[in-house]
């Protein structure tokens, strides 16, 4: 092969990766242009969770499942852009804010094939909601309702001891071990303050009762 012959397969060359590489750099932005709204949409579901607004929050959850579709259907024929980070950590969004509100409504949680996310994001959705239930537990307490902030402790244990059975490298938990360890954290510290809340329940119910007599 001549050298004008090797040159002109090199352009040729370059020109598809040039043109494979165009296709993905637009497959990203879209995708991460969608990732961010994921990220809002989240957000601000869970905080219309917390304000006890859960029509509005089902609403909410279904914009935000919408655009996730739209993102992952934007990198579908590109899977090193599909499973890269900032797709994952939309899903994970996701995933909290649909735990938590299926958590905070008593409904069923709903699983990572429900959601079409991928499991590894599920799961770490699911570390970070046990952090969105500590919120919760605190807002029963103000709510004078110490017994049922008992019961999303419980879960929050319940969630903690989950997340540990899945010891795996990063590359495949994606950070789920850091994760379990802040939620360990945040347990602590609940069941810390529902303690006292406890107790000061008691004591007023005694209260009352030496009052009446």
């Amino acid at each position: 092969m001549s050298t004008s012959q090797t040159v002109e397969q090199l352009a040729a060359i370059a020109e598809r990766i040039h043109a494979t590489f165009a296709r993905k750099d637009a497959a990203r932005e879209k995708a991460f242009a969608l990732s961010r709204q994921v990220v809002r949409e989240a957000a601000a579901t869970i905080k219309t969770v917390h304000r006890g607004d859960l029509e509005q929050a089902r609403a909410g959850l279904a914009r935000t499942g919408a655009l996730v579709q739209e993102m992952l259907q934007a990198v579908a024929d590109t899977p090193d852009l599909r499973f890269g980070g900032f797709v994952g950590d939309a899903e994970k969004e996701y995933a909290e804010a649909a735990i938590t509100l299926a958590a905070v409504a008593g409904d069923p949680l709903p699983t990572p094939e429900e959601l079409k996310i991928e499991q590894a994001p599920w799961l770490n959705g699911l570390a970070e909601a046990g952090g969105e239930f500590r919120r919760h537990v605190l807002d029963l307490i103000r709510q004078d309702q110490p017994e049922r902030a008992e019961a999303f402790l419980e879960l929050m244990d319940d969630i903690y001891h989950c997340i540990l059975g899945f010891d795996y490298p990063n590359a495949i938990s994606l950070g789920l071990r850091g994760r379990a360890d802040a939620l360990r954290g945040m347990i602590e510290r609940t069941r810390g303050d529902l303690t006292n809340a406890l107790r000061q329940a008691r004591l007023e119910r005694r209260l009352a009762r030496l009052s009446e007599q």
